[in-house]
């Protein structure tokens, strides 16, 4: 198997995914989010493109994008933009299904990746969808009970890994 490939079509695919999914909301702030995501798949192609091509790929994590949703977040929160739409809580459910294979499989490359340059972008590129996890973790308890969960302190903690 080509992993250069598969990854770029598993980018691709998720990026589609995400802009599918903020196509089908009608609520503004889960539309930035979705958005957010489906960008940081196109990011996280080019990187690979790169790769793929042998070039010195430099990687910079979007270290900003769990911030950025908290701020979203927040934004709807005194709003009180509440328009959700409960169903595509089984849409986020299977997006956090990928991008949990996503994080195992780019921490797999990691494993296996004898040049260190390499093996570095491939953990970013791992703890990238494992924040994505714990961004659509949150989504899933946000649409299943959007009021309740604007109202826990318990989200307030949605910032970056370490």
């Amino acid at each position: 198997m080509d992993i250069y490939k598969f990854a770029l079509q598993m980018e691709v695919d998720g990026r589609h995914f995400y802009l599918d999914l903020a196509e089908k909301t009608n609520n503004k702030g889960l539309k930035n989010i979705l958005t957010m995501m489906a960008d940081s798949e196109a990011k996280h192609y080019n990187v690979i493109l790169d790769m793929q091509k042998e070039d010195k790929t430099e990687f910079s994590a979007d270290t900003e994008v769990l911030t950025k949703v908290k701020n979203v977040f927040m934004k709807m929160k005194e709003e009180k933009d509440l328009d959700i739409d409960v169903s595509q809580a089984e849409f986020y459910k299977k997006a956090l299904e990928v991008e949990t294979d996503s994080e195992k499989f780019y921490l797999e490359r990691a494993d296996e990746e004898k040049y260190p340059h390499r093996k570095e972008i491939f953990l970013r590129l791992a703890k990238e969808e494992r924040n994505h996890c714990v961004l659509l973790e949150n989504l899933v308890r946000f649409v299943s009970q959007p009021a309740d969960w604007l109202e826990n302190p318990e989200w307030y903690h949605l910032d970056e890994e370490d």
